[in-house]
C-alpha cells in the first residue's frame, strides 16, 4: 500500500482491493503525452493470488502501481522485454530503423532542393501546385519527426541488455540504467522501480552478508543481524544515488534531467524489526523544474499522512486531485 496510502482490504483471494496509487493518478492524466503512460519495472517476480502474509494476498506485495484499486500493475523484470516495450524493438532494430529514417530524409532534403531550382522558372500555376507539394514534404518531414522522436535520441552507448543478470550487483544498476533511458527518450514521464517485493528474501552475496533481506530485517537487535542490514540499506542507497547522479549528467534544456525530475526513493516501512510504518525516511531527488529546493532535510509533525506529499507531488506534476487516500493536506514547506 505504500504508494496507494490506502489500508489493503485482507483477503487472499480475488477480491483484492487496496486503492489506486499515486504514479497512476498521475499517469492517467498525462499518459496520453508519451509512447507509454508509465513504465514499471522491479527484479523480483510476484504471485498475483495466494495468501503471502498475514491473511493478505500476495497481489499486495509483488506490486507498487495500482490502476484501480483491484487491479495491480504488473512489473516488467527482464531488462530486455523492458527495452523492447520501451521502443517497441531490439537494439539492432532500432538502428535499421534509424537509418531507413535518415535515408528518407535526405530524399525528401535533395528533392526539395531541386523544387526549388525549378520554381523561379515556373508560372504562377505551377508555382502553387509546387507550394502543394512543398507543404507535403514537409508534412511528410514532420510525421517522421514524430513518429520515431525516441529512435533518434538512443544513446549510441547503449547496449541492449540480454536477459536477466545472475548477479543483483549487475541487475539493478541495469534496471536503474532502463529507467534512465526511459526518462532520457521521453518515452514516459511516470515510472516506478520495486527494488524487492514485499517480505524478500533475497540474498546479497557481494556485501558479504550472512542470511537474506527479510531474515536480517527482524534482527531483535543482535549487533551482527543489524550490521549485514545496515550494509544492504547503504548499497541501494549509493545504487540510488548513481541513479540520481546519471539523470543529473544529462542535459535537458537549460538545466539537466535531473532538475526537471521528481525522484521519490523510501519504503512502506521504518522498522521491520517491529514493524512500524510510522516516521518513514523518505528522499525526494530533483528539481521539479524549479517547483522543489533540494539539499534539505525536513522533518513533519508525527503522524502526518505520506498521502499529503503525494498530494503535493501531484500539483507538482500539473495533475492536481483534491484528496488521495488518506489525505489530510498537502505538505508546506517544499
Amino acid at each position: 500500500s505504500f504508494l496507494t496510502a490506502s489500508q489493503p482490504r485482507k483477503t487472499g483471494g480475488a477480491d483484492i482491493q487496496v486503492g489506486i496509487s499515486v504514479d497512476q493518478v498521475a499517469a492517467q492524466k498525462i499518459g496520453t503525452q508519451t509512447h507509454l503512460p508509465s513504465l514499471e519495472i522491479g527484479i523480483e517476480g510476484g504471485r498475483q493470488a495466494g495468501v503471502c502474509d498475514s491473511g493478505y494476498s500476495c497481489a499486495y506485495q509483488s506490486n507498487i502501481a495500482w490502476r484501480s484499486p483491484n487491479q495491480p500493475v504488473a512489473k516488467e523484470i527482464n531488462p530486455k522485454l523492458a527495452f523492447e516495450r520501451l521502443f517497441g524493438m531490439s537494439l539492432t532494430d532500432v538502428k535499421k530503423s534509424q537509418d531507413r529514417d535518415f535515408y528518407r530524409t535526405s530524399i525528401l532534403d535533395a528533392v526539395s532542393e531541386d523544387a526549388s531550382k525549378l520554381s523561379g522558372r515556373l508560372g504562377r500555376t505551377d508555382r502553387q501546385k509546387l507550394d502543394e507539394y512543398f507543404t507535403s514534404v514537409r508534412e511528410i518531414e514532420q510525421r517522421i519527426g514524430r513518429a520515431a522522436p525516441q529512435k533518434r535520441q538512443l544513446p549510441p552507448e547503449f547496449d541492449i541488455p540480454q536477459g536477466v543478470p545472475a548477479d543483483v550487483d549487475a541487475y539493478i544498476p541495469l534496471m536503474y540504467d532502463i529507467l534512465t533511458l526511459a526518462f532520457q527518450t521521453d518515452s514516459t514521464r511516470v515510472a516506478t522501480f520495486m527494488l524487492a517485493n514485499g517480505g524478500s528474501n533475497r540474498t546479497y552475496s557481494h556485501l558479504n552478508v550472512k542470511g537474506a533481506h527479510h531474515q536480517l530485517s527482524h534482527h531483535r537487535d543482535e549487533a551482527d543481524k543489524v550490521a549485514d542490514l545496515q550494509k544492504i540499506d547503504q548499497y541501494l542507497a549509493k545504487e540510488f544515488a548513481r541513479f540520481v547522479q546519471k539523470l543529473k549528467s544529462i542535459p535537458e534544456g537549460e538545466g539537466t534531467l535531473l532538475d526537471h525530475s521528481m525522484i521519490l526513493y523510501g519504503s512502506g516501512i521504518s522498522d521491520a524489526n517491529r514493524h512500524r510504518h510510522e516516521d518513514l525516511p523518505i528522499v525526494i531527488a530533483g528539481k521539479a523544474s524549479g517547483q522543489l529546493q533540494t539539499g534539505r532535510h525536513l522533518v513533519y509533525e508525527k503522524e502526518t499522512p505520506m498521502a499529503n506529499l503525494y498530494l503535493s507531488m501531484l500539483d507538482r506534476m500539473g495533475t492536481p486531485v483534491d484528496a488521495f487516500g488518506d489525505s489530510t493536506g498537502r505538505l508546506t514547506n517544499l
